[in-house]
């Protein structure tokens, strides 16, 4: 391997590491993990020795900087090929180009290289005119004035027919240089990113009208201080074709700086025509270009940040309690329809389905009675789940009535946020599932599920669809979705899976399994029965050791024939179980749970080259609670009766809700009345904070108070500060207590060289 390579690769992990805020020897080892196909969930669980105990966001964080470093270093090799094959590779570019490690400054430096269409440079250039350019920008006086030397440019052939022809042509050519000077176009970007205005207005013959762009009709802010909700409003008003928005700065301020770069001596004799150059350089190429930049930024930070807010909000809704084992009735509200009616067993399995009508308008509150009571009593119901859609209220009004009215008593009704299920039903998961059901049928299924497990119902469905996130359509769609499936795998693999009543679209997501072998897995179950061992899936046609190693922890057996199947101990594990309950004179079945047994364990005498302190650590915890589900306890939040519809509510009112959505300016809370509610960030902490998340997160239960009510435009004013007691401005913040995360020596141990080298051939080294 070439020095160069070694040198390049050094500063990409050094760079690695101190952009993710790690030490090189975490990066170097997490680098190589990835390279060699870990996936972050294994490698934040299994390989904390080796990572230095990170955790999965700065994992996924250091394989983000890892795939953007890999495409760099590609287009770099391309660039370099592009440039030499024009024979204008220098020493001093080359050496420009090996040294760039950012993808905007790179493509500045191939810019004056790269192929162009027709311009008016290259138009200039094709009469000939690049010398007349050449000794104006150089400003070296010669024999002859500028004017004179021009004159010898005249062509008629050519198309130069004056002198102030061929000069106009000159300018042009200097204009373009100018524009493709990488320092210059780094400059003004910085400039405005830091001096930069948003700035919003109406079009013309939309003034008078009430949009819900109405605050951005005359709007300006800083380009450095734009929140990402605003940048994505904004830009979502210009498509929609409500606003015009553009990027302001002080032209006198560009200006000056190019032309004190471009221009020598501002009394020679070049200085006007460079002056004339330079400002038609900035108007006509260089600003529009920079402001097309500088909007980009600004919507891939939006698309970050909303990207984030959408993940945090998915994540809460996935680790949202469960209700459990139990038997449940779904119910998906309908008016003229009727109500569809689901039952499924404790294991999601649906029992029987059929249609009640206690609403308008046939309000058959007897017969719906009769048929709900049937099945309460046949299968034993624990609980009764509504669709949060048209109807919710009405029908849990009923259900609740019902309930009361016949004294039942052991079953609790809940109404489940639907968001989706209709995606669901009509999905390919959906008709393999039940393909002689109707969509509606299947809704309700979803909604009782959904009550039971939410992680394992709401896996099935596209998370773009859920319902949680804000401008999910205007932001980078491919980081959307990566990020997105990352976050569901990320919850799956915490929550853990049982390996024996799984479905596929909840296998998918376990650590090294695809759909395809997922669908072998339960294709397998079915045609052989239950899982009883880890060991069983080696049997499972495309699940081989590699997949084994990274999935087999995430998996679950019940009653299985080894006791450590049941935990998220992994199986390469198992022999330090043995040894710990060989040390104790009992069987590993023993051990878990023995809250003695195990506290008396000294993990330090355990310590190998396959499992350091972390590891043990986390084995000691998971002897303790083995399987331990990680979400909080289930409770389901109560509406007000008297409140239905958004007219029922006026102001002053105290009501209970569900927090649904979590944007970056507040959050948004269904209160029963099929329109969410606002609570903004600064009614939501009696004490100050910077991000809602901060005071709430999805699926939380809370108590608001009705602030304002706006029906025609559909806008529920909530507070939840109001509610709280006030906070004790005297009351000292708790110290952060910061864990520094020491390194584990890893079995084995390489130097950085050699780790450095191992990583040339997969990262893409010259």
């Amino acid at each position: 391997m070439s020095d160069n390579v070694i040198s390049e690769n050094a500063v990409i992990v050094k760079r690695i590491a101190g952009e993710i805020g790690v030490t090189q020897r975490q990066a170097i080892e997490t680098l190589t993990l990835l390279e060699e196909g870990g996936t972050v969930p294994f490698i934040a669980r299994y390989r904390k020795e080796a990572t230095g105990n990170l955790d999965e966001v700065q994992i996924r964080d250091i394989d983000e900087k890892r795939v953007y470093y890999k495409e760099l270093i590609d287009r770099k090799v391309t660039i370099l090929k592009s440039i030499e094959e024009q024979s204008k590779l220098t020493p001093e570019l080359k050496a420009r180009i090996d040294a760039c490690y950012e993808k905007t400054e790179l493509e500045d430096l191939y810019l004056p290289f790269k192929p162009k269409r027709k311009t008016k440079a290259t138009v200039a250039i094709e009469k000939g005119l690049e010398p007349l350019a050449m000794f104006i920008y150089e400003q070296v006086p010669g024999e002859k004035t500028i004017e004179a030397f021009a004159a010898e440019f005249i062509n008629q052939e050519k198309g130069v027919a004056r002198a102030e022809e061929a000069l106009e042509g000159a300018l042009h050519i200097i204009a373009e240089w100018v524009s493709e000077n990488a320092d210059f176009r780094k400059a003004l970007r910085e400039m405005m990113l830091r001096d930069g205005v948003v700035s919003s207005r109406v079009l013309k013959g939309k003034e008078g009208e009430k949009t819900k762009f109405d605050m951005y009709y005359d709007f300006k802010e800083p380009v450095s201080a734009i929140p990402s909700h605003r940048m994505l409003a904004i830009r979502r008003g210009a498509e929609e074709e409500v606003l015009a928005f553009s990027i302001e700065m002080d032209e006198a301020k560009a200006l000056g700086y190019l032309q004190k770069q471009v221009i020598k001596d501002g009394r020679s004799l070049f200085a006007p025509y460079l002056e004339k150059a330079v400002k038609d350089s900035y108007s006509r190429l260089l600003n529009p270009a920079i402001q097309t930049e500088v909007r980009l930024a600004l919507k891939n930070k939006a698309d970050e940040e909303a990207i984030k807010v959408f993940e945090e909000n998915m994540k809460n809704l996935l680790l949202s309690p469960p209700a459990g084992p139990i038997s449940v009735i779904g119910i998906d509200p309908g008016m003229r329809t009727g109500c569809k009616v689901a039952v499924v067993s404790d294991t999601g399995k649906l029992l029987e389905n059929t249609t009640i009508y206690p609403t308008e308008p046939r309000n058959d509150i007897a017969g719906s009675t009769k048929s709900l009571m049937l099945i309460i009593k046949k299968y034993k119901i624990s609980a009764i789940a509504i669709g949060n859609g048209t109807g919710s209220r009405e029908t849990e009004s009923f259900v609740r009535g019902m309930l009361r009215d016949n004294k039942v008593e052991g079953v609790f009704c809940a109404v489940v946020n639907e968001a989706g299920a209709s995606v669901y039903s009509a999905s390919d998961i959906a008709r393999e599932e039940f393909p002689d059901l109707d969509l509606t049928v299947r809704g309700a299924i979803s909604i009782a599920r959904r009550l039971q497990d939410p992680l394992a119902e709401l896996v099935k469905i596209d998370p773009k669809s859920v319902g949680v996130g804000q401008y999910q359509h205007d932001v980078d769609q491919k980081k959307l979705k990566d990020g997105l499936d990352g976050t569901v795998e990320s919850c799956v693999n915490r929550v853990g899976v049982d390996l024996n009543t799984a479905s596929y679209a909840l296998l998918r997501y376990v650590a090294g399994i695809n759909e395809s072998v997922a669908k072998k897995v339960v294709k397998y179950r079915e045609e052989k029965g239950r899982f009883r061992s880890r060991k069983e899936l080696m049997s499972v046609s495309g699940f081989g050791e590699k997949t084994f190693q990274q999935a087999a922890g995430f998996l679950r057996i019940k009653g299985g024939d080894n006791p450590l199947d049941g935990t998220a101990v992994h199986p390469e594990s198992y022999p330090v179980v043995e040894k710990m309950a060989s040390s104790l004179e009992v069987k590993v079945a023993e051990l878990i749970e023995n809250v003695k047994l195990v506290q008396s364990l000294d993990i330090n005498r355990f310590v190998d080259d396959r499992a350091g302190v972390y590891t043990l650590s986390d084995i000691k915890e998971e002897l303790l609670k083995p399987g331990r589900d990680p979400r909080d306890r289930f409770v389901a939040a109560t509406f007000r009766e008297d409140v239905k519809e958004i007219t029922d509510l006026t102001e002053g009112m105290v009501l209970e809700g569900v927090v649904t959505n979590v944007a970056n300016f507040g959050a948004f809370v269904d209160i029963g009345v099929h329109q969410d509610g606002l609570i903004h960030l600064s009614e939501l902490s009696n004490r100050y904070i910077k991000d809602p998340k901060e005071a709430v997160k999805v699926g939380e239960v809370v108590k608001v108070k009705v602030l304002s009510v706006d029906v025609p435009m559909k806008r529920i004013s909530l507070s939840r500060k109001a509610l709280l007691a006030p906070a004790d401005s005297g009351a000292k913040k708790p110290a952060k207590n910061v864990e520094r995360k020491e390194i584990q020596k890893p079995a084995g141990p390489k130097s950085m060289e050699d780790q450095l080298a191992a990583l040339k051939a997969k990262f893409g080294g010259r």
